[in-house]
């Protein structure tokens, strides 16, 4: 096969340095194909996929509404909230009913997050209660007043207590409680369609081998990860690897894909996304 050299988004976090640490240390074969490592913010990486700018890239499930006509699923490399996931903060415990009424830190737009947090209010969040800030400075608008609310993702998920703040509320307790213990899907690898149909399936086994490898070999994986764990120790990071890269991480599996389909119709049905895509996955 010739040598192809293909664009791999990702974000500079624990979980996906984990799951491509073997990619990217050349520790296992690649049959000819290359790959270019981007580390960008989740938000950013979903602003390049409706752009079509990066051949392969990890995007939260939100933003597969709107690229679904650029780019296929990878059958691996999910991340989902099974029982836990991204959280509401506040100096103080708020009621759904005072968060709505409230300037909440939100770390994009399209980020699953996000989408999970309409869903939970159970309408828009108007605008003007709106504050985007990048997910690592989501704790100092909280605890500056800039924002009343924070709506925690990453690493945030398992260091909030330590800011000195309180959980209103875990979505993705929420969302398991209110769909039949589905897991909350939050994000997904993507490679484009402009990429030829044998390459698609090639990129997509490389990518599991670098999980299966990773999860293997677990010891040096997580130690790799450790460069890109904020604030986190070693067994912190090594717990929150172990949330977000599974066995939902190696194959969706019927119920996983069932969560996705049931998250962004649900977000259809509610006009917060202008279509429930139908999942198309590299076989």
């Amino acid at each position: 096969m010739h040598h192809s050299k293909l664009t791999l988004g990702h974000s500079p976090d624990p979980d996906d340095a984990f799951m491509f640490y073997p990619l990217a240390k050349g520790l296992i074969p690649t049959d000819g194909l290359t790959f270019e490592h981007r580390l960008e913010d989740i938000q950013t990486l979903n602003e390049r996929a409706v752009r079509g700018e990066l051949d392969i890239s990890a995007i939260s499930f939100h933003a597969y509404a709107y690229v679904s006509h650029l780019y296929a699923l990878l059958p691996c490399g999910a991340s989902m909230g099974d029982g836990y996931g991204p959280m509401l903060v506040a100096k103080q415990r708020l009621s759904r009913k005072e968060i709505l009424a409230s300037r909440i830190a939100v770390p994009g737009k399209m980020t699953s997050a996000f989408l999970a947090l309409e869903l939970w209010l159970e309408r828009p969040v108007p605008a003007t209660n709106l504050v985007v800030v990048p997910f690592d400075r989501i704790f100092s608008a909280v605890k500056s007043g800039a924002a009343d609310v924070g709506l925690i993702i990453h690493e945030g998920q398992l260091t909030w207590d330590r800011e000195g703040l309180v959980n209103c509320q875990d979505l993705g307790k929420w969302w398991s409680e209110t769909n039949g213990g589905l897991p909350l899907p939050l994000g997904g690898n993507v490679i484009h369609k402009r990429i030829p149909a044998d390459v698609r399936v090639l990129a997509a086994r490389i990518i599991k081998e670098s999980i299966r490898y990773a999860l293997d070999h677990r010891a040096e994986a997580v130690e790799y990860s450790l460069q890109f764990a904020r604030d986190m120790g070693r067994d912190l990071a090594d717990r929150f690897v172990g949330m977000y890269v599974n066995h939902w991480t190696l194959d969706y599996g019927e119920r996983g894909r069932e969560a996705i389909r049931r998250f962004l119709g649900q977000a259809h049905a509610a006009g917060l996304t202008p279509a429930a895509p139908e999942l198309e996955f590299v076989q």
